[in-house]
């Protein structure tokens, strides 16, 4: 296979680097070249206009076109420049020679009032235009301006022999760089590289002893390190081969020692086989055993079924037995809750009492008094103290009796709202302070005969939508459970309800200081059909409706706190709008 050659592939890369940067630095040196001269010919037309300024000022100044042409010319004959443009006060054009642009797109008719560089167009002509001040009796008067042009092919024309200059150093000197890369590459790493291959390709293999290469050009150069560990190869292959020699003569051995063993195996195999033949024999025998143990097992699992199919059945009737069981409980929930609705309903009949018999009693009395009036007004003994009297009267029994029937009202309007509310599931917009009022004024009938106080600690702002039954059920099996079981042998109890809005939920804690409860009652609290009064005909589903209200109904959480002596406390956590 053409191979190629190592030192033209390091020579091409070093020279393709040196050329590329080369190039650019030439590259470079000629555009800086080219930028230096253009910064020296602007300076130069700078300097022209302390030259030729006064002349052409005062030529313009005594309206002597003819020197002020004459003047112009004499400027295009200066190397440098390659137009002018002169214009006088009005600015209108004096004379225009050479190459030059058009200044009136840019200045239009104005003159400049100081010096100003024009930049490179595209044409490559740039420019320096700069005002023609006369000055007269100590006033300074501008009689016109003048604009002088340059161009790219001046500043090339000057710098041309310094590009030549330029290349030809970057060629003279890559010229005699590649010849002495090229004298160095052959000295170096060709030569010595061609020696190194044909001392390789001579060594016999068969013929290992003293066979060595040796380069004769730098001992510490790389090749030299590369010959020195060739011949460390060559010295490891000879050991190689000598321990080569060595185990073939062991593994000529160790086949003698393996037909030796082959035949002891034989013999063994031998002893073996007549020891397999009774163990079939054995096997032969277990076999029969183990059928019959599978036919044992066969009818063991037979009746193994028929013991599945029985308890399946069980099973069956169990399940139905705890439907069942479930609906007596749905059952005894809604009488729960129909029991304290019938609570709630003698309790506010009784409390509905007192104001209607005072009415009654009023309304009696005023009519006793009105039968008086008429009777002596038919028989014209009606005085006018005694219609005085009878104001007075009528106007105390019609006080009277209006505040307890709004009393009645009121008493009947929290009940109708409570009583809808706990027989019906239905979501309803409500304020939660507000709404706990009502409850607490559809228990006071339970709380008027006791010394307990209800203390309310709730933001009037706090709008709910979700079904309002379940808060009613709620704090109504709250408080009558603090009144009942709490605050048992107990004259001044305390519930107090603290409601935080927390932005989407509402944070609810409920505690009284009633006798509490100890742990292992605790833990039972929240257990359908767990009461303390099974006695006194407690049902032990208060709390239990409560929790599943809280948990179910308004998709929150409760929790429950309490140590014997210190009250009971409920932590009750909702979001305000249940979401359907």
């Amino acid at each position: 296979m053409q191979h190629k050659s190592l030192s033209r592939k390091l020579l091409t890369k070093v020279l393709s680097v040196y050329f590329i940067l080369t190039f650019v630095v030439t590259l470079g040196q000629i555009v800086a070249e080219y930028f230096n001269t253009k910064a020296h010919i602007n300076g130069e037309l700078e300097t022209l206009q302390q030259t030729f300024s006064g002349s052409l000022t005062r030529a313009i100044w005594e309206l002597n076109t003819q020197q002020a042409m004459i003047i112009a010319d004499g400027l295009l004959a200066i190397p440098a420049i390659e137009g002018i443009i002169v214009r006088d006060d009005s600015g209108a054009v004096i004379t225009q020679l050479g190459r030059y642009i058009n200044i009136q797109e840019r200045f239009s008719t104005q003159l400049v009032r100081e010096g100003v560089r024009l930049t490179e167009q595209q044409s490559g002509i740039f420019g320096y235009t700069f005002p023609l001040i006369f000055e007269f009796s100590g006033r300074a008067t501008q009689v016109g301006d003048v604009t002088l042009f340059s161009s790219r092919a001046v500043v090339i024309d000057r710098i041309k022999v310094g590009i030549y200059f330029l290349v030809g150093n970057a060629m003279l000197k890559t010229t005699f760089l590649i010849i002495l890369f090229l004298m160095a590459f052959r000295k170096q790493l060709t030569v010595p590289l061609a020696e190194l291959t044909q001392q390789i390709e001579d060594i016999e293999l068969d013929q290992l002893d003293g066979a060595r290469i040796e380069i004769q050009h730098d001992d510490s150069s790389e090749l030299s390190v590369t010959a020195d560990a060739f011949n460390r190869l060559i010295s490891r292959v000879q050991d190689y081969k000598t321990q080569l020699e060595t185990t073939q003569k062991q593994l000529l051995l160790s086949n003698e020692k393996l037909d030796q063993q082959n035949l002891m195996l034989e013999q063994d195999v031998a002893r073996k086989t007549s020891g397999l033949s009774q163990a079939m024999m054995d096997l032969q025998q277990q076999k029969q055993e183990l059928e019959v143990k599978q036919q044992s097992l066969k009818e063991e699992i037979e009746r193994r079924r028929h013991i599945e199919d029985a308890l399946r059945s069980k099973q069956t009737e169990l399940e139905k037995i705890v439907e069942d069981l479930k609906q007596a409980q749905d059952r005894l929930v809604q009488s729960e809750k129909m029991a304290a609705l019938g609570g709630l309903v003698a309790g506010i009949t009784h409390e509905v009492n007192t104001p209607v018999g005072i009415g009654v009693t009023a309304t009696s009395f005023l009519d006793e008094k009105l039968q008086a009036l008429a009777l002596a007004y038919n028989d014209k003994t009606l005085t006018p103290k005694m219609l005085e009297s009878f104001i007075e009267e009528a106007g105390q029994s019609t006080e009277l009796l209006q505040s307890n029937l709004m009393r009645a009202s009121e008493l009947i309007a929290s009940f109708k709202q409570i009583a809808v509310d706990q027989a019906s599931e239905a979501i309803r917009t409500i304020n939660l302070f507000d709404y706990l009022n009502e409850i607490i004024r559809s228990l006071q009938p339970n709380f008027k005969k006791t010394h307990h106080q209800i203390e309310v600690n709730c933001p009037d702002n706090i709008i709910l939508n979700c079904p309002a039954g379940a808060i009613s059920q709620i704090f109504t099996n709250l408080l009558m459970n603090s009144l009942i079981h709490g605050f048992e042998n107990i004259e001044n109890g305390l519930v107090r309800i603290t409601v935080l809005d927390e932005d989407e939920n509402v944070d609810i804690k409920y505690s009284d200081n009633g006798r509490g409860l100890p742990p292992e009652q605790l833990d039972k609290l929240f257990y359908p059909f767990f009461t303390t009064k099974r006695d006194q005909g407690g049902s032990g589903l208060g709390t239990h409706i409560a929790y599943n209200l809280v948990r179910q109904t308004l998709g929150g959480s409760i929790q429950v706190s309490s140590e014997l002596g210190k009250g009971l406390h409920y932590h009750i956590c909702f979001p305000k709008n249940l979401k359907i």
